[in-house]
């Protein structure tokens, strides 16, 4: 069966410790048709980290392969590790009418923005940088010198959010996850991407 519409890249980024994988988590448990993109990696899985569930965890001479040959949507380098998100696998989904949802960095953002594909950027803030030093500091998976390296990179990150389509401070976790569910409604229903089931009802009128 052919979808009425192909499916759109939903692009969440956030400085480090601002809460995007548990917004993630939850708007995948709210929002039907979402699909999570899983990203290659070159780090080191944290606990509780599945292969293949939250990332493709692989050796960075095989990161660099794939690079090479053009197998990534886009892909960076943060906090020295390698990330990518893969293209064959992102064009098959929005061919088949999945949204897909992608938790990556600044960066990988920006290539998705000027890539061919249909995509939806959204900015996740902390309400103030004291928030974020307490929020890295509480995930503790981290060491002292790769958290700040992370808090110093943080404010590069956030000045980037007029590059993105939304900003949605997660203050508190059940109102940022309303925005940010409205924003995924919302952008669904855009008469532009609503085309062919405009066509479809219109074919039933009368002549």
């Amino acid at each position: 069966m052919v979808p009425e519409r192909s499916g759109i890249v939903f692009v969440i980024a956030a400085p480090s410790g601002t809460g995007k994988s548990t917004i993630t988590e939850c708007l995948l448990h709210e929002l039907l048709a979402l699909e999570f993109s899983v990203s290659y990696t070159t780090r080191a899985p944290r606990p509780g980290e599945r292969n293949g569930e939250h990332y493709h965890f692989v050796e960075r001479p095989a990161f660099e392969v794939m690079r090479h040959r053009g197998a990534f949507l886009e892909s960076a380098e943060v906090h020295g590790q390698l990330y990518g998100t893969q293209l064959a696998a992102t064009q098959a989904a929005l061919a088949r009418g999945a949204d897909l949802l992608l938790d990556i960095d600044v960066e990988g953002a920006r290539q998705v923005r000027q890539a061919p594909v249909d995509s939806v950027s959204i900015m996740i803030l902390p309400p103030d940088f004291h928030a974020l030093e307490e929020r890295l500091a509480v995930r503790g998976s981290e060491g002292g010198a790769e958290r700040a390296l992370r808090l110093s990179r943080a404010r590069d990150e956030a000045t980037s959010y007029l590059e993105f389509d939304y900003l949605v401070v997660n203050q508190r976790l059940d109102a940022t996850l309303g925005e940010v569910v409205a924003i995924v409604r919302a952008e669904r229903r855009r008469a532009r991407r609503c085309d062919a089931e405009a066509r479809r009802i219109l074919a039933s009128f009368p002549a």
